[in-house]
C-alpha cells in the first residue's frame, strides 16, 4: 500500500470479512482480533484482486517494511534525510544493514540502492513532468550533490537525458509498484 486510497481498499476489504481494523499503515495491517483460516483466504482473494498481498512471514515482512520505507522517504518526504539510507533503515528496521541489504537482494534479485535508485528516478520523472521546479531545485530536494550526477544517474537508468524526457512529457513514468 502507497497511498491513501489503498489504505481505504484494504480497510474495506478487511470489513468485508469480518475483521475490524485497528491500525492500517503503508504495508502494515492491526486487526482488533486473530482472523480465522477462512477469513485469511477470502480476504486474500479479494486483496489479490485489487493487485495487493498477504504477507504473513517475517523475511517478507521485512522485504516489505524496506520498500514502504524508501517509498516514503522519496515520494512523501518534503526535504531528504540528511541520514544515509543505510543508517535511516537501520535505525527504524533495527537490524544490521548488511543483513537487511543480504536479505533484500537474495529474495527482490536486486540491491537495495538499486531499488532506491530507481524510486528517486521515478520521483525525478513525477517533477519534471509536473514542471514547477527547476532541475536544480529537484536535485537538491531530493538530496542529489549536483545537477550533473542527477542528470549523468538520470540518463544511466533512463536512456535519456532529462531535458529529453521533459520533451516526451513523461511518457516513460511507471507505476511505483512495477519498480
Amino acid at each position: 500500500m502507497v497511498c491513501s486510497r489503498c489504505k481505504i481498499m484494504v480497510k474495506t476489504e478487511l470489513e468485508k470479512v469480518g475483521l475490524q481494523p485497528v491500525a492500517i499503515e503503508l504495508g502494515e495491517v492491526e486487526v482488533k482480533e486473530v482472523p480465522v483460516p477462512s477469513q485469511l483466504k477470502q480476504l486474500q482473494g479479494s486483496l489479490s484482486n485489487l493487485g495487493f498481498e498477504l504477507i504473513d512471514d517475517q523475511k517478507s515482512r521485512l522485504i516489505e517494511q524496506i520498500k514502504t520505507l524508501i517509498i516514503e522517504h522519496v515520494h512523501y518526504t518534503e526535504t531528504q534525510s540528511p541520514l544515509k539510507l543505510s543508517a535511516l533503515l537501520t535505525s527504524k528496521l533495527h537490524y544490521d544493514y548488511g543483513y537487511l541489504s543480504n536479505l533484500f537482494s537474495a529474495v527482490e534479485g536486486t540491491t537495495i540502492e538499486k531499488y532506491h535508485i530507481a524510486q528517486r528516478i521515478e520521483k525525478v520523472k513525477e517533477l519534471l513532468v509536473y514542471n514547477e521546479l527547476t532541475l536544480s531545485e529537484i536535485a537538491f530536494q531530493l538530496g542529489y550533490s549536483s545537477v550533473a550526477y542527477l542528470s549523468s544517474q538520470f540518463k544511466q537508468v533512463t536512456g535519456m537525458t532529462p531535458s529529453v524526457f521533459k520533451t516526451l512529457q513523461g511518457s516513460k513514468r511507471r507505476n511505483l509498484e512495477d519498480i
